[in-house]
């Protein structure tokens, strides 16, 4: 028997898709890969035009209205989820939490309350939509709630949440493109000047990111260990002005290049006041680099290759620079960093999915 489960598409279809954009990939390619006849895929898209290719996307697409009228009608009407669905899935709180068939199984994932933890990275509208979309769904019972970080369902608890209602899903690593080569990956350093040793952050450049403590720990770490290198910044520009200062800000590059330059780098530094879940150290680990990350970063808080550091201390985050050079380099280690993360696969973050929505 097929089962038609819809997913929502709409983070595609917003200016920055960011870190969800991933998950829903990543989620879409784990349920292909389980070569499982009986499912049925369908992505609810927005009209309009996604910020991001599509293409690869292998399922269904429906379309439904335009991002603006889902944004307000989503809580309450499932506008344009098939009747015939037999899961519908939110990929995040704008939703939607309702449709399909009469005994359609209903689920959203969430990934943080990163707007009370940091309401100065959102709008005043944004903390206020996602504060009315939480209470909403600590009412609706019905409607069930993945957890994409270990660190929340204990905070959805606190909301007065049923715990029957939470199921912990895994997030995963992106592998289905090579890192690009060792040259072509110095040629790009070298097209932004950089032609030695460097440190590397990924991320949107974005005050919650704590890009003004990482830049000043970097230099003081610097100053005693030149081989750490310039530090690189790579990824979008994101909510809030951050000054790069001495850094070498290369933007967004391909996936190919961006595997290249984790495997490539000294160490990665991700040490943001605050975070979901924290996909750029996972990335780096299984790449095999050291990693330096915040002792907030739900991703790698229980893994004992990081380097973990109170990102509000300066010379705590370069004593930990300085720290993860005395870390091995050969062969063995980088496997260990590897095996590190070796569950975090798309597969396995599929696999979680399907157990949440039996």
């Amino acid at each position: 028997m097929t089962r038609a489960i819809s997913i929502s598409l709409d983070q595609f279809y917003r200016p920055q898709p960011g870190g969800i954009a991933t998950y829903v990939r990543g989620l879409i390619r784990g349920l292909n890969s389980l070569h499982d006849d009986s499912l049925r895929l369908v992505g609810v898209a927005p009209q309009g035009t996604p910020s991001q290719d599509l293409t690869d996307l292998n399922l269904e697409r429906v379309t439904a209205p335009p991002l603006a009228v889902l944004n307000r009608l989503w809580s309450r009407w499932p506008v344009g989820v098939p009747r015939f669905s037999d899961v519908v899935h939110a990929t995040s709180l704008a939703g939607p939490f309702a449709g399909g068939r009469s005994d359609a199984v209903h689920s959203v994932t969430m990934y943080d309350l990163l707007w009370r933890d940091e309401p100065d990275a959102s709008t005043p509208h944004g903390i206020r939509f996602h504060e009315r979309r939480l209470q909403q769904l600590t009412r609706r019972g019905e409607v069930r709630i993945f957890c994409a970080s270990p660190t929340l369902a204990p905070r959805l608890l606190d909301e007065g949440v049923d715990a029957s209602r939470l199921h912990e899903v895994r997030l995963g690593v992106d592998d289905d493109v090579a890192a690009a080569s060792a040259p072509e990956v110095r040629a790009a350093l070298v097209a932004q000047g950089v032609r030695g040793p460097f440190t590397l952050y990924v991320g949107t450049r974005e005050p919650r990111k704590n890009l003004e403590r990482l830049i000043a720990a970097h230099a003081l770490a610097r100053t005693s260990n030149e081989e750490l290198g310039p530090l690189v910044l790579v990824g979008p520009s994101g909510w809030g002005s951050v000054e790069s200062a001495n850094s070498v800000v290369m933007g967004q590059v391909s996936r190919a290049v961006l595997k290249g330059l984790y495997r490539d780098a000294t160490v990665v530094a991700d040490v943001p006041r605050a975070e979901g879940w924290g996909l750029p150290p996972v990335e780096a680990l299984h790449e095999g680099t050291r990693v330096v990350a915040s002792l907030t970063t739900p991703s790698v808080i229980n893994n004992e290759e990081v380097v973990l550091v109170d990102p509000l201390n300066v010379e705590a985050i370069a004593h930990g620079l300085t720290r993860s050079l005395a870390l091995d380099i050969d062969e063995a280690a980088r496997e260990r960093r590897r095996v590190s993360v070796s569950s975090l696969t798309w597969r396995n973050v599929a696999l979680d999915h399907l157990n949440g929505w039996a």
